[in-house]
C-alpha cells in the first residue's frame, strides 16, 4: 500500500512540476522543461519552502500575480557557480594551445555562454592581456540572468576569493602579480575596467534564442550539465552554427561533445581538456 502511495504522490508531484515549468514558458517566456529534472526538483521545493507554501501548485500560483516571487525562482534556477581561472590547466592549455591559432586571426571574437557572475570573462581577458592579442579581440558574455550580469559589469568581488584565485592563476601559467588587476576597498575587490574594455555583456538564452554572430572561440562550461540529453543537442546545434570553421569550442570538465551528433565534426585540440576544433 505504502508503495502505491509513494507512486501516486511522485506522480502528482511530476504534474506539479510539469505544470510550473508550462506555466513559467506560457506567462514569461523563460522555458526550464528541459533541463535536468533531479535539480530543477531540488530547487522548487528550496522555493516552496522559502516562500513559506506547502506545494508546488501553491508556488504556481504565487509566481503567476507575485512579481518578486517569479524573480526569486528564475533566481533559484540560474546556476551560478563559478570562479576565476577555474580548472588552472584548462587555462594553461589555451594559454599554450589556442593562443597561437588564434595570434594569426587579424581580429578574434570570443562567445562566453552562460558566464554566470563574470569571473571567468576576467579571466579570459587577463590571459589575452599578456599574451598581447586582447586588443583585437572582442568578447560576448552572455547569460539567461539579468542580475549576475550586473555583478559581471560591476568587477566587484569578495577579497576573501582572491587567495584562491591567485593560486588558480599561478597554475594557469599566469605572468604577473595577480593583485596587478585590481584594487581592493571594503573587503572588495575592483578589478580593472581595462579588462572589460572589449567585452559586451548581455542577455541571451540558450534555450530559445539563436546565433548571433560567428565566433573563433565559444566557450561554455559547466553550463550543459544541467540540461537534458535533448535540450543538450539542441545548444550543441546552436555553438555548431556559430563556430567559423577551425573555431574551438571549450566545455566543462564534466562535460563532452563525445554523445552527441556533432562529435565527428570536431576533433581534440589535446588530450585530457575540453577544448575542441570544428573541422567540418
Amino acid at each position: 500500500m505504502n508503495n502505491v502511495q509513494n507512486n501516486i504522490n511522485e506522480e502528482l508531484e511530476k504534474l506539479e512540476i510539469d505544470l510550473l515549468l508550462q506555466g513559467l514558458f506560457s506567462w514569461c517566456g523563460y522555458d526550464y522543461r528541459n533541463y535536468a529534472y533531479s535539480s530543477l526538483k531540488r530547487r522548487i521545493w528550496h522555493r516552496v519552502h522559502a516562500e513559506k507554501l506547502t506545494s508546488i501548485s501553491g508556488l504556481l500560483e504565487k509566481i503567476l500575480h507575485d512579481p518578486a516571487c517569479l524573480k526569486r525562482l528564475i533566481s533559484d534556477f540560474s546556476i551560478n557557480v563559478t570562479e576565476m581561472f577555474r580548472d588552472p590547466l584548462f587555462f594553461l592549455t589555451f594559454r599554450e594551445k589556442v593562443v597561437p591559432i588564434l595570434r594569426t586571426y587579424p581580429s578574434i571574437r570570443i562567445w562566453h555562454a552562460g558566464c554566470s557572475t563574470g569571473e571567468e570573462v576576467y579571466s579570459m581577458a587577463m590571459l589575452l592581456q599578456e599574451e598581447g592579442i586582447y586588443e583585437k579581440t572582442k568578447i560576448y558574455a552572455t547569460d539567461i540572468n539579468a542580475d549576475v550580469l550586473k555583478v559581471a559589469k560591476s568587477g566587484l568581488y569578495p577579497l576573501e576569493n582572491m587567495r584562491k584565485y591567485t593560486n588558480n592563476y599561478i597554475h594557469s601559467g599566469g605572468k604577473k602579480a595577480f593583485s596587478d588587476y585590481y584594487s581592493v576597498k571594503n573587503n572588495k575587490v575592483k578589478f580593472h575596467s581595462s579588462l572589460t574594455k572589449n567585452v559586451v555583456f548581455a542577455q541571451h538564452n540558450l534555450v530559445t534564442d539563436r546565433s548571433f554572430n560567428e565566433f573563433h572561440v565559444i566557450l561554455c562550461r559547466n553550463v550543459l550539465i544541467y540540461f537534458n540529453k535533448p535540450l543538450q543537442k539542441k545548444v550543441h546545434e546552436l555553438f555548431y552554427e556559430s563556430l567559423g570553421m577551425f573555431g574551438i569550442l571549450g566545455l566543462g570538465d564534466k562535460e563532452t561533445i563525445v554523445y552527441t551528433n556533432k562529435a565527428d565534426c570536431y576533433e581534440d585540440l589535446t588530450v585530457g581538456q575540453k577544448l575542441y576544433r570544428k573541422v567540418k
